[in-house]
């Protein structure tokens, strides 16, 4: 069987479009996916590595005059999270801002973005956070005091009082 000499400039053609085809497909499939966003700076994975140098050196300067802690107690459905913001001689500072984002670890589809309203007995108290399934979540705080800021990380768990800074 002998192929005609007219149908190789079409099959290298036909190759040709196919791969571009392939290529524009592709760059589709991966725009159209769900871009998670970071545990760590409650941003896209992109900002965070390319701010990471700033988040670092905003923690070192907040570091150097303050201290944040997560006041621990049992979790259930829906609790009031408290967290202290002191200076480093251990008063209370009472204009810091807290951002929180509350979060399971393996799926963004129980995220809840909320902020501290209520600063009582030195402690900044976010109330009415949903814990809708037992386990563990991330809780990541970002407290702003004044022109310092930086994350604080957590997990929790609803089944009991243990808690992980990281």
């Amino acid at each position: 069987m002998k192929i005609s000499p007219k149908v190789w400039p079409y099959s290298i053609g036909f190759a040709i479009i196919a791969v571009f085809g392939f290529c524009v497909a592709t760059v589709f499939i991966v725009e159209s996916a769900n871009i998670q966003v970071s545990n760590a700076y409650m941003t896209k994975y992109q900002e965070a590595e390319k701010n990471a140098n700033d988040y670092i050196k905003n923690r070192i300067a907040f570091d150097k005059k303050y201290k944040i802690t997560y006041v621990p107690k049992m979790l259930s459905k829906e609790s009031n999270l408290a967290f202290k913001v002191t200076d480093l001689s251990g008063k209370s500072v009472p204009n810091a801002k807290l951002t929180l984002l509350v979060s399971r670890p393996e799926t963004h589809e129980y995220d809840q973005k909320l902020q501290s309203t209520l600063f009582r007995n030195g402690n900044y108290i976010v109330e009415h956070v949903k814990f809708e399934k037992k386990g563990v979540w991330d809780i990541i705080v970002k407290v702003e005091v004044g022109k310092e800021s930086r994350f604080y990380n957590i997990k929790v768990d609803t089944r009991n009082k243990i808690f992980t800074e990281y």
